[in-house]
């Protein structure tokens, strides 16, 4: 088998398996709070009422002063500029 077809038949094999593994989580209704009556697609932030009380302000505390986590977020962009002028070069 070519290269080619092995890499055709593991993305149809990896395809057809995600599907699967997505109507096991809905059919059993995995990953939904029983607290709540809407569905997993609503649980993001302010639509869940009262939010503030369900996700706690310590829930994440940062262990680098912030200055760090700006100066990485910025490195990272230059870095993806960086990646994306020199994919623009090579075309």
């Amino acid at each position: 088998m070519d290269r080619r077809k092995a890499l055709k038949v593991a993305t149809i094999v990896a395809s057809v398996l995600t599907v699967l593994c997505a109507l096991y989580i809905m059919i059993n209704g995995l990953g939904l709070s029983d607290k709540y009556d809407f569905g997993a697609g609503a649980y993001y932030y302010t639509d869940i009422p009262d939010y503030q009380d369900v996700i706690p302000d310590d829930a994440y505390s940062a262990r680098l002063p912030y200055w760090i986590y700006v100066v990485l977020f910025l490195c990272w962009g230059f870095l993806m500029y960086r990646l994306w002028v020199w994919i623009d070069r090579k075309r």
